[in-house]
């Protein structure tokens, strides 16, 4: 048996987060991680020899403590290509468009008319969420009882307007507009501040890159906490009660300590085996609480051809099965990469076809968007989230409807020795890793407090 003050479950940005702030304080930690890499949902590949990002990647204005992170790991950023016209498929036809924030794409006046109707009332509702107890929402149980789908078909008039909140739905969810609650859309987008800055890159939550791929910021957090986090080591069954905890790991090893912070993803976290069993309201949530559909894939290329016919790389369609790209390029720009997601219903029905299908429509849907010069990759990579082991799926957790009113309270509600967090659990940013980290340094601190230890005062000696 091997003691600690605070036992972590998960070497995501949470699970360090928290262990940086913990170790700070002065209190022992052990961080029990199941895959050989720490990183979580951010993860690093390779295109032509060089760092691209297989997990989550951007951060952007209002990430605040990312961007202090990044600065105090050592790291740089650099912005997202978005010089250019973006490609946008709507109903079958293909047009270019400007894409800023604060732009609507150019539609027909009809259609114009509807999404300045449908932003606006998504606005206000979304004005309205109660961020740390949406559940306390006005009209919450009106909004949580729909799904977002039927908002839609409520509130925006044309087949066209209707398509184009339905991309956002997949764009930014990985899933369906009707597998989640319009409360959780509206708690989403104002977590993130609005939706607009959610769907932007200039301004906007995919403005910025860190240079070397966003798994370094893991590494570099790990690196500091030394043989405190221990790889390969997945968590099997939690023993709690009100002042300790063991856990047990599928390698039998036995950890003990004062408080635990669990972080995994609620879904997976939901399949650890506690003794005694977690309250009805704790594991009910989780079984209602899927992650996302999402493959995410990269197209390497001699050279950014797209820029030449002044395109930023960037292609929105609602016919898909690729339904969102972006220019991937390194910084470098010494060769072009595009980056494509299939999403929702389209990653659920590709994950059963073969990688080289997989590129094969991958390169089809970008000739499609971009010009023929797309015909011929020199590199294709892929990572399905859906098949993680540690992760099933990505970028986080969707509520369906009647989840936030029937059992919101629960998802952070500590049990005993036990506390929750990661990215699903924050109020702000919900989803991001700016959530993930803020989600992990608020519960060390409420550890800490529940242990009489103080936080010093500097946020950056993180030191072993």
């Amino acid at each position: 048996m091997q003691n600690a003050d605070v036992l972590i479950a998960g070497a995501g940005l949470a699970g360090l987060a928290a262990a940086r702030v913990l170790t700070a304080a002065g209190a022992s930690v052990i961080v029990l991680e199941a895959r050989d890499r720490v990183g979580g949902r951010t993860e690093n590949g390779t295109v032509l020899g060089r760092s691209i990002e297989f997990g989550g990647q951007w951060i952007g204005p209002g990430q605040d403590r990312m961007y202090e992170l990044v600065d105090e790991v050592g790291l740089t950023t650099f912005p997202t290509y978005d010089s250019g016209d973006v490609v946008l498929e709507l109903r079958g036809r293909l047009r270019r468009t400007s894409a800023g924030k604060g732009e609507l794409p150019r539609l027909g006046p009809l259609v114009m008319a509807d999404l300045i109707r449908g932003f606006g009332r998504f606005d206000r509702l979304a004005a309205t969420v109660e961020l740390g107890t949406p559940w306390a929402t006005p009209d919450a149980p009106r909004l949580d009882g729909q799904t977002f789908d039927t908002w839609v078909d409520r509130n925006l008039r044309t087949p066209t307007g209707r398509a184009f909140f339905r991309l956002f739905a997949g764009a930014i969810f990985a899933a369906e507009a009707s597998d989640f609650s319009a409360l959780h859309t509206f708690f989403y987008a104002k977590s993130g501040i609005d939706l607009d800055t959610l769907g932007a890159v200039d301004g906007g939550a995919q403005q910025d890159r860190i240079e070397g791929g966003s798994a370094l910021l893991g590494e570099r957090m790990a690196a500091s906490l030394g043989a405190r986090v221990r790889l390969g080591e997945p968590v099997r069954s939690i023993t709690h009660d009100a002042g300790s905890v063991i856990m047990t790991t599928r390698l039998d090893a036995r950890y003990r300590g004062a408080r635990a912070i669990v972080t995994l993803p609620p879904t997976l976290a939901g399949r650890v085996d506690y003794d005694p069993p977690l309250p009805g309201a704790r594991d009910q949530l989780t079984q209602r609480l899927p992650a996302g559909s999402v493959i995410k894939m990269h197209l390497a290329y001699e050279r950014p051809f797209w820029r030449d016919r002044g395109l930023n790389g960037q292609a929105v369609s609602d016919q898909g099965p690729i339904t969102v790209t972006f220019d991937n390029t390194p910084a470098d720009e010494q060769r072009g990469v595009l980056l494509g997601f299939l999403e929702g219903r389209h990653a659920r029905e590709w994950a059963g076809r073969t990688p080289d299908e997989r590129k094969a429509v991958f390169t089809a849907c970008a000739e499609r968007y971009f010009g023929p010069e797309a015909r011929d990759p020199i590199e294709y990579v892929e990572r399905d989230w859906m098949a993680e082991p540690f992760t099933r799926g990505c970028y986080g957790a969707h509520f369906p409807p009647g989840v936030w009113t029937a059992y919101g309270p629960a998802l952070t509600e500590p049990v005993g020795a036990l506390h929750w967090a990661g990215t699903e659990c924050a109020p702000e940013w919900n989803g991001y890793m700016e959530g993930a980290v803020r989600s992990g340094e608020s519960v060390a601190a409420a550890v800490l407090a529940e242990l009489g230890v103080g936080v010093r005062p500097s946020r950056t000696d993180h030191g072993p």
